[in-house]
This record gives structure tokens, sequence and C-alpha cells, in this order.
């Protein structure tokens, strides 16, 4: 049966309701489910003001064209999305007998929007499209440890783990874009001859879709209707340090004084974790951190911003355990002993899902770090990390993991964002090592977790930040040299040290961070202690020679400042990320849409990062239509070219748009 409203296309078939309509300018939501009723909640997507449509009936069936956007559902049920020249976008995968009016038309019996019964539950759900064209390109998705900025021809896990982040909206280079609505463990893959969908536990199909002329269009629109960062705060465009682990309050402020006495540029400093007696006392372990309120202002006097890492674990004999597991604060387990990570204890996570423990986790906070001084935070373990990704054996107050368990992240950064927002805080900015769909709008800066210290490694975050920023994530960065390992007096690591040093002069923010070896003797016996600090992980721990590089990226990223306040503002007004593909910026250039090695900075700079170990020189593609000067020698190239740009160690590849 297909119903015709004023702004939306219902068909019902058997048990199946599904709607059609408008949803921001250029887009459609298209929902269905096998419930009594159309689930209400919105996830990721924000309320939006009612477009004017068309929507009619055709002679097989029923279309709604909002814009540039048409779509059609058949008589059968079948969905085909058109732009505004009649081109065929997007047609669902459905090989049966039920719609005669399908060319398609097959006894194979294979359905588009597959609802199939978990035994006494919800839905496993897969929606499947065609793949229409073997040129297509997609870019989007998230952040996964692979070197593939394409998306085409992957198959990838819709959950999130330490260094993965699932956030499910992809853009094509034909013309649409699609936010996979929902926030359930599942699946996507983009075959050549199906592109699909899973959700392993739901009640409801849910996307969105729109179709834009270019990729910023795309990328504009989605950020309408799944919200945008705040503006960075000043203390966001220069250079931080950080470390696994400062041990002491001394310590801390021993590298914060050298920094300032060597004249380096520096706008934060982090206090990592294990600062803390228990996980889930969420304040500092007076034995080592005596006074941080004399701290924060010794900090302040400098020009200096202090970060300190708050974990959601909460460890069984923390002081707030008892009342948070009376409360239901707590995350369940369906079975076996009530843990979620066994690192450093057993602890089971805070259920952020639950508006209560939000409420309880940030006056905790308030009053612990807040009141004193601090105004951003380290969101770690915000995936949540599971000691086993065990996603069917946990439960939250909003349901259970498999149904909405990738919606963490998101809730997470809001129990923090909607704390400090009361306090009058403007220009929220805290850094997760995950997030979904949404978590921008609440100040989410998000890096790629604890990767490794190789170039392997290296060459995947460059390929995970730029997808993380097309999915609508503009605040991305990652752990300068990477996390796990690295020794500063082995010269192999001195190189991949500075080639990513000078990458991260042009990440949306400069962080450097690590757990260097040789692992240091544990300093006290109480408290955190047992968690051991990484070896020494300033510019200075490198030597001379990796120091002046250092320094000169350092200063460069100060003297970029403005110019990064004003990218950062596009970010804000726009939702256009900080870092972008080539075609993005230059999209009717067609070899731009086939490089994954470089990218620009804001409109202005082109970087091209040094990947590979022992390199001195690296081809450079300049996009057409500019005229491009290399930032260390002068140089002017005309676009449209490729050029072999010098390499050496002290200098990575960077062209200015002139």
């Amino acid at each position: 049966m297909l119903k015709i409203e004023e702004k939306k296309i219902r068909y019902h078939y058997d048990a199946e309701e599904l709607w059609i309509e408008a949803w921001g300018e250029n887009a459609l939501r298209i929902r269905a489910t096998k419930n009594s009723k159309m689930p209400e909640e919105n996830w990721a997507l924000l309320d939006q003001e009612p477009q004017e449509v068309i929507v009619r009936k055709t002679d097989r069936g029923a279309e709604l064209i909002n814009g540039k956007i048409r779509a059609h559902i058949s008589v059968g049920g079948k969905i085909t999305i058109y732009d505004k020249n009649g081109k065929l976008l997007l047609e669902e995968y459905w090989r049966n007998r039920k719609d005669i009016t399908d060319d398609k038309c097959s006894a194979i019996e294979v359905e588009a929007r597959e609802f199939r019964p978990n035994v006494g539950g919800d839905y496993k759900l897969t929606m499947r499209f065609e793949s229409l064209d073997k040129e297509e390109k997609i870019y989007g998705m998230g952040q996964y440890q692979q070197p593939f900025l394409d998306l085409k021809g992957l198959d990838l896990e819709l959950a999130h783990r330490n260094s993965q982040a699932s956030v499910p909206f992809m853009l094509s280079s034909l013309g649409y874009g699609i936010l996979w609505n929902n926030p359930a463990v599942g699946r996507a893959v983009f075959g050549k001859n199906i592109m699909s969908f899973e959700a392993y536990s739901t009640k409801v199909l849910d996307y969105w879709i729109v179709v834009e002329d270019t990729p910023a269009g795309i990328e504009e629109a989605y950020a309408n209707v799944t919200g945008k960062v705040p503006m960075m705060p000043e203390y966001g465009l220069g250079f931080w340090q950080c470390k696994l682990r400062y041990q002491t309050q001394e310590e801390l402020l021993s590298v914060a004084r050298e920094y300032k006495r060597l004249g380096l540029p520096i706008d934060l400093i982090v206090i990592d974790f294990f600062h803390w007696p228990k996980q889930g006392d969420w304040r500092f372990d007076p034995v080592y951190w005596p006074d941080p309120d004399g701290m924060v202002a010794e900090l302040k006097e400098m020009g200096i911003e202090l970060m300190v890492s708050i974990w959601p674990t909460v460890d069984r004999e923390s002081e707030n355990f008892a009342e948070m597991l009376e409360k239901g604060y707590l995350t369940r387990t369906e079975r076996g002993f009530r843990v979620g990570l066994d690192f450093e204890g057993s602890t089971i996570h805070c259920d952020v899902t639950n508006p209560d423990a939000r409420e309880y986790l940030w006056s905790k906070v308030k009053k612990n770090y807040y009141e004193k001084g601090i105004k951003v935070f380290w969101l770690d373990e915000a995936e949540p990390e599971y000691t086993a990704y065990d996603f069917d054996n946990y439960r939250y107050y909003l349901g259970t993991d498999l149904e909405i368990g990738n919606i963490y992240p998101l809730e997470y950064a809001r129990t923090f964002y909607e704390g400090m927002e009361e306090e009058q805080q403007k220009n929220i900015v805290n850094l997760l090592r995950c997030a979904w769909a949404g978590s921008q709008k609440y100040g989410a800066l998000v890096w790629s977790g604890d990767i490794a210290s190789s170039f392997d490694s290296m060459r995947n975050q460059l390929a995970a930040g730029l997808n993380m920023g097309i999915a609508g994530i503009p605040w991305w960065t990652t752990d300068i040299g990477g996390f796990h390992g690295g020794d500063p007096n082995d010269p192999k690591f001195r190189e991949l040290f500075v080639r990513w040093f000078q990458w991260g002069a042009f990440c949306p923010v400069m962080r450097l961070h690590g757990d260097r070896e040789p692992r240091q003797p544990q300093y006290g016996t109480t408290g955190g202690a047992h968690c051991c600090s990484g070896a020494a992980n300033e510019v200075w721990s490198y030597g001379e020679e990796v120091y002046i590089i250092c320094k000169k990226y350092m200063e460069l990223r100060e003297k970029m400042r403005e110019y990064t306040r004003k990218t950062m503002l596009q970010a804000h007004e726009d939702g256009t990320p900080v870092m972008r593909t080539l075609f993005y910026g230059y999209p009717d250039d067609t070899l731009c849409w086939n490089i994954e090695d470089e990218y620009l900075y804001g409109d202005d700079y082109l970087v091209a990062p040094v990947l590979y170990e022992g390199v001195k020189s690296r081809r450079v593609y300049l996009p057409s239509g500019e005229k491009w000067e290399e930032i260390e020698t002068q140089e002017i190239y005309e676009g449209g070219q490729w050029i072999e740009a010098d390499a050496p160690i002290e200098s990575m590849p960077v062209f200015k748009r002139v």
C-alpha cells in the first residue's frame, strides 16, 4: 500500500512500514520498521525545518522531490534515487518476483531491506544497494587502521575499538552522501556488485541521503543535519605536550618550565592516566599531586593550559563503585563476572547513556578538577574499550551493546560538553579516543588511539584523518611518533619521529604523545604508581639535530596561528574539514580523486608528508588552475603537473596557493 501525504511517502506491505521524507535541503530520510510503530529516536540527526517538496504518484509508484534529490518507490516497494538531471545514483538491490514492474525481477529471492528476526528479540537488519558504477569511489566512514583512502571494495566493521572509530557517513564520487543513522554494531561492505549496511540487532532501518553538486556541498549539508564543532579555543591552535606519563606534580611543572626557559611555543600540557588513587575516584592522588590548585595557577602564569585524562572505568575498589552500582549507573553484563576492562584493576564502565549517570560523573569531575581551573579534558577509553570485545555481553540504559553501543563515545563527549556549557564555558574542546556521527557538536577532538610507532602506522593515520574529516569530524589528531614504543636514542626512530612531527604541524591539533622505551622504574608504591611511565618524550629528548627541526616546526605552527584560526572558523560555521582530500578542494581535477598521500590544510596549503623511511624526495601533484609556492624555497610552480620535491630530513614538502 502506497500513501501520499503532504510531506511524506508512506509504504506498507505485510509487517513493514516505510517512510520517505525530506530532511534538510536536497536530502531525504528513509526509515522502515516491522514493529507496531516507527521508533522515534533521531540518533545523529537534528530536527529540520520543513522543506518545499513535491510528492506525487507515478505510473509505477510514487516519488518525492526535494531540490536536487528525487526518490521513487515502486508499487512493490523498491527505492531508487536520482539527481536533478534524472541520473540514477542509487538503487536498492532486490531479487524477487514481488514487483512485476521491475526489470530485475528474479527467482533468487533476495530482499533489499531484510529484517531477519533475532530469537526472542529485535532484528538483524541488512540494507542492500546495487553497485551501479565500477568507477565509483567512496570516502568517510570514520577511522580504520588501514592505508586506503578510497573505501570501495572494503569490508568495514561498524563498531568501536581502541584506534577504530565507526562514524557511518560515506561520500560518493557520484555526487551523493549517506548517513547510516543507526548506532547498532554491524558491518558495511562496499563491494563491486553490492553495497550493504548491517545492524546486528535493531528495531529500525534509518538512513539519510543527500545529493549535491560538489563534495563540499555534500559535507556542509551533512554538518547542517548532524551539528558543527564549536569554535576552537585559542589554546587549540598551537603545540600540545604530552607523554605516558608524568608521575608527579613537580615532574610536570619542571617540563613546562623548561619549555618556557627555551622560549618554545607551547599552549597546553597534559596529565595522563593513573594520577588517581583508583579508577572511578575521579580525583588527584594527593601523594603525587599535593597542590593541584597551585599547579594550575603556575601553569596559567606561564600561559599554558592544563588537560587532565579522565577514564569512564570504575574499579570495584573505587570509593564510588558501591553508590554507582546501587543507583544503576554502571554498564551491565549479560553473563559472567561484571567486568568490562581488567587493565590495572577489575573495572566496569560508567553508563553514560543514562542521563543520571552523566550528571553524577560530571558532578565528581566538576568538584575535583573543573573548580580547580581545569577547563579541558582528555576523555580516554571512550569506545569504550573492553578486554574482550564480546559486544553481545554488554547492556546499557538505552539498550544492548549490539543495538546502541556505537552511541557511547557521543554520550561520553556530551557528558562533559553539557556540564561545561552549564558553567557558561564557551569554545569547548575535549580530546576523545573515539566518536560517532554527531560527536563533533559536543566539542570532540578525536585522536587515532594507541597506534604503532612505524611508517606503516603513519600511513594508516593519514587515511584515517582524511576519512574522519569526510565523516564529519573536523577536529582530529594523532600521537606524534605513534604510541607503542620507540626509543628516543634509536636513529631509525628519530627519523620516524621527525617525519611525524613535521606532519603533526599540519594536523588540526599538533600534539606530542607516546609510550617511549625504555620504561621507567616505578615511582612510589601506592595508588597508580605501579602503572609505570615511558621514557622522556619532550622535543629535547631526541638529540640536538631533532630538537632544531622540532623547534622549526613548532615556530612554523605558531606563525600559522591566524591562518589556523581562520580554518577552524570554517569548520565551526560550515562543517568544513580542517584536513581535506585534494578532490574536496579541486573536484573538477580528475587526478585529485586518485591521490591518497597528499592533502589540503585549509584552503591554501598543500601538504605532502614523507611516509617512508630513507626518503629524500617525493613526487607531488599540484592541482590545476592554481600557482603553488614551495614554502621552503619560495619556488613557484604551475598547477596541473607532477613535480619531484626535495625532502631532506630537515623539511617536508608543503606548498602554498598563490
